[in-house]
């Protein structure tokens, strides 16, 4: 029977993966998507990061602070995408 881990992996690198993923999927949903549509496909991208978020916390296999750190996951995932809808936003607003 094998002991317990004497030093756990870091659990930083999934909360940024998923903030990361997030910022792909908004720029990817800015260039692909009708600017009448993107409201809603924003909406998608936010939940496919919490299932993402979800596996990813669940995959480390510890218990300690996974409220937390999916909590943090997401609340990234929602600043970046608040973020890039908010240029898109700026971006329609600019003529040209």
């Amino acid at each position: 029977m094998p002991g317990p881990e004497l030093a756990p992996r870091r659990t930083v690198g999934g909360v940024i993966a998923v903030w990361v993923v997030a910022a792909l999927a908004g720029i990817a949903i800015g260039i692909f998507v009708p600017a009448d549509d993107r409201a809603a496909w924003l909406t998608v991208g936010l939940g496919a990061t919490l299932v993402l978020a979800f596996s990813i916390q669940l995959s480390y296999g510890r218990s300690q602070q996974f409220v937390e750190r999916v909590a943090a996951s997401v609340l990234g995932a929602l600043v970046v995408l608040g973020v890039i809808s908010a240029g898109f936003g700026l971006a329609a607003i600019v003529p040209g």
